[in-house]
């Protein structure tokens, strides 16, 4: 499990690489940038949530 939640977090590291190189600074908020944005804060909620778990099943091997 933890190798699956590893790579999970390195396909969103990809996605955030691949968005970044979509992004038009001069307008961030309109067309393929703002697609590009929301991948990219998807892919940080993503990853924000396998630490978490990788955290939560740490703490509970702890316990028992």
């Amino acid at each position: 499990m933890k190798y699956f939640i590893y790579t999970i977090i390195f396909l969103a590291l990809v996605f955030i690489g691949i968005s970044a190189g979509e992004l038009n600074f001069d307008n961030l908020t309109e067309g393929e940038s703002a697609k590009a944005l929301i991948v990219m804060l998807a892919s940080l909620c993503v990853i924000v949530l396998m630490v978490i778990l990788l955290v939560s099943r740490t703490i509970s091997k702890k316990h028992e």
